[in-house]
């Protein structure tokens, strides 16, 4: 294996020296002046602000506060919004989108564990249910659970990454509770562009742990352009760490049950008829499969009837992904109106098809027994959203927006498919969600901007279908539906080029799911359908600046007030119900830095303080999972020659808590440091290679109890850009 692996490596290179040597046949024919080469050398030596990205297909970024569309100031990190740019995913060999926010100030990822072991995301403590995922400005929302597994989207194909923190501009639509996040894809800048990117991780034992491509080609013509891209990731299993102590469970070595597969292709299509106007036709589908490791110190079933466990104890559940789909058909249009109004729209349609299967034991070959089933979902959602915008005097923009949903929700059972046909009718669940915004940006002086932002969100259940297997009928739910008033105010002072002083406060909510409202958990919970919203109210001071011409500072400190928390209540004959009772308080700060020691030596730091209190009426012993106290990231590039770059990294964090299955018991799992070390050598321009070592001393350790991460991992990606 080590030798096949090392021909790879040896093709992928040799590929890369080939193209290389025609794009400098290339570059001979239409040589550039001395001048030019040195002004670019310079330029290109230690860039500190990352430029707006040309690629970036601008009608996908969502609105930030005061309609800033900034990149930020610290290597693209503020201190309220972060951007992960396409080059910082390549550097750091960062191909989900988990582990390409891993390193954002103010952000923490996880591992659900349990049954489902899905990737998290925290920002500043909120969860994916109160920090929305967005495609280009477009919602990626599961009706049913929202419950979306960040590890299935992949970055390498993107332009950029968008992350809010605390303050979501209402003009983005209802759900912005805890901030944003949005993934932002590319458009053609050239006539003529392409690029493919070919990359490998390799294991600490030699083994190959993953496989990763992408391709992109487009055209940019005066009124029009065209793209296509696409990424595809493979894994037959990932390597624990050589340090990680083998259990009845787990043997060591490539991590049972942890392959999976993805891919997302991304067309569009733009008319662009002058300078201002742009309207596009955008079609985006991800498809994955996937199976999920079991928790190393529970047990499993290694028959379908295995001997009765003693009570406290339960077998961990036999599950896996053959399907983890969506799509996307969108329309974008920014039309300019006269100098100082524009309308910009979006409608779309999307999907998801989801099939969960459930088998008798650990050998994933029966599905006999009553525990096993294969669950379908199939959804579909529609909608438009419609924002404009005016200057109404030359120190007052005023921005509008109105958003409108339906969500589609469609599912069926089929148990014990191995010995009944029989297969549930399908049941079906509708729900409308509008919101109406509005938002204003008050330029007091050159140097003084204050925000103000309101909307009005309501959502409405229109059918709940379910299935009675004991009647054979389906019944109705009773239907509900909530509504809720946000509001937000931001104040931004910058006395120089380069300060920056912001106190905001943002008062958002959150709309319950399908399950949070209606499921019965198998006979143990009764519905509540008028759930009322979650709601939160963000608070923040923050600064950044630039000190002695070479050092660049931030800071914030960050308060949240969370009401109205959804949690189950006992309501009597061993029953319980989901009701607003929850309330909790997040706070901290953050602090970001950078440091240009040489022209070609850039230090760089940030470190997160997040303290999260939780209060459950009935679970006294209650902890906020997921979240460590303290995390940092430190980082250094440094550029001995001008086409090879070294980037040490160090991840560090603290323990944090996790909980079982059955999210009875809770357990503090160990903090932990990760060394990095990313290398990246320049062919030419139009050629590169990146390759390192990510947990360079092969540490053992774990972000959700009985779920150990990956142990010492070797990258190799070539690049070819034309």
């Amino acid at each position: 294996m080590r030798y096949i692996l090392l021909n790879i490596s040896i093709a992928l290179l040799g590929s890369t020296f080939l193209v290389q040597q025609a794009s400098a046949q290339a570059a001979q024919a239409a040589p550039q002046s001395q001048t030019d080469n040195e002004n670019k050398a310079e330029n290109e030596k230690k860039p500190r602000l990352k430029p707006a990205n040309s690629d970036v297909f601008e009608l996908g970024r969502i609105v930030v506060h005061g309609g800033d569309g900034a990149e930020g100031g610290i290597s693209g990190q503020a201190i309220s919004q972060s951007i992960v740019t396409a080059d910082d995913v390549r550097k750091t060999n960062r191909d989900t989108l988990d582990d390409a926010l891993s390193i954002v100030p103010g952000v923490s990822t996880a591992n659900a564990g349990g049954s489902r072991n899905e990737r998290l995301i925290y920002v500043r403590g909120y969860d994916r249910f109160q920090v929305p995922l967005y495609i280009d400005g477009i919602r990626v929302y599961l009706p049913a659970d929202n419950r979306l597994d960040y590890g299935r989207f992949l970055t390498p194909d993107l332009s950029e990454i968008q992350v809010q923190k605390g303050y979501a501009s209402v003009l983005n639509g209802p759900g912005g509770m805890g901030g944003a996040i949005n993934l932002v894809t590319r458009k053609p800048t050239k006539e003529f562009e392409g690029e493919i990117q070919n990359g490998i991780d390799i294991g600490n034992t030699g083994g190959l742990a993953a496989y990763t491509g992408v391709g992109s080609v487009g055209t940019r013509q005066e009124n029009f352009y065209l793209q296509a891209a696409g990424a595809y990731r493979k894994s037959d299993g990932w390597f624990l760490s050589r340090n990680f102590e083998p259990t009845a469970v787990e043997d060591g070595g490539r991590r049972d049950f942890s392959d999976f597969q993805d891919w997302r292709i991304n067309l569009k299509a733009g008319y662009t008829p002058n300078a201002t106007d742009e309207y596009v036709i955008s079609y985006t589908r991800q498809a994955g499969e996937k199976n999920a490791p079991y928790s190393v110190n529970e047990p499993i079933r290694i028959s379908p009837t295995p001997p009765k466990l003693p009570n406290g104890l339960a077998y961990q559940r036999d599950w896996r992904w053959p399907a983890w789909n969506l799509s996307s058909l969108a329309f974008y249009s920014h039309t300019q109106i006269g100098d100082d109004s524009y309308v910009k729209t979006k409608a779309y349609y999307n999907t998801f098809y989801n099939l969960l299967s459930a088998y008798d034991d650990s050998h994933f070959n029966s599905q006999t027994q009553s525990r096993a089933f294969n669950s379908y979902y199939d959804d579909n959602a529609y909608g438009f959203s419609v924002e404009g915008g005016t200057d109404l005097i030359p120190m007052n923009s005023l921005k509008t927006a109105v958003h409108y949903r339906r969500d589609n929700h469609t599912n069926w059972d089929h148990n014990q498919p191995d010995v009944s046909s029989f297969v549930d009718p399908k049941q079906t669940k509708l729900e409308d969600t509008w919101s109406l915004a509005l938002e204003d940006t008050f330029h007091a002086t050159d140097t003084i901007d204050f925000v103000g932002g309101v909307s009005y969100d309501k959502n409405k259940l229109l059918r709940a279908e379910k299935y009675d297997s004991g009647t054979k009928k389906i019944f109705e739910h009773p239907l509900g539906g909530s509504d809720a008033v946000n509001w937000q105010a931001a104040a931004i002072y910058r006395p120089t080029d380069t300060a920056e002083f912001h106190a905001s406060v943002s008062s958002r909510t959150r709309f319950p799911t399908l399950f949070e409202r209606y499921s019965t958990r198998f006979g143990d919970a009764l519905p509540n359908p008028d759930l009322k919203p979650e709601r939160a109210t963000n608070f923040e001071l923050g600064w950044s600046d630039t000190v002695f011409d070479n050092a660049h500072l931030g800071a914030a400190v960050f308060y949240s007030n969370v009401q109205n928390v959804i949690q189950s209540i006992g309501v009597g004959n061993n029953k319980v119900q989901n009701q607003n009772v929850g309330d909790g308080r997040y706070y901290g700060f953050e602090i970001v830095g950078e440091w240009d020691v040489l022209p070609e030596l850039t230090l760089g730091a940030n470190y997160t303080y997040l303290k999260r209190q939780l209060v459950d009426p009935v679970r006294d012993n209650l902890e906020p999972v997921g979240t460590p106290l303290h995390n940092a990231y430190i980082y250094a590039n440094w550029q001995p020659y001008e086409n090879f770059t070294v980037s040490p990294g160090l991840q560090l964090s603290s323990s944090r808590w996790s909980t079982d299955r059955l999210e009875n018991n809770f357990f503090e799992t160990s903090g932990f440091a990760l060394a990095n070390l990313d290398f990246q050598y320049d062919f030419s321009d139009q050629v590169s290679a990146n390759f390192g070592v990510r947990n360079l001393f092969d540490a053992n350790y774990e972000l959700a109890d009985g779920f150990p991460e990956p142990g010492r991992t070797f990258f190799l990606t070539t690049r070819v850009v034309f």
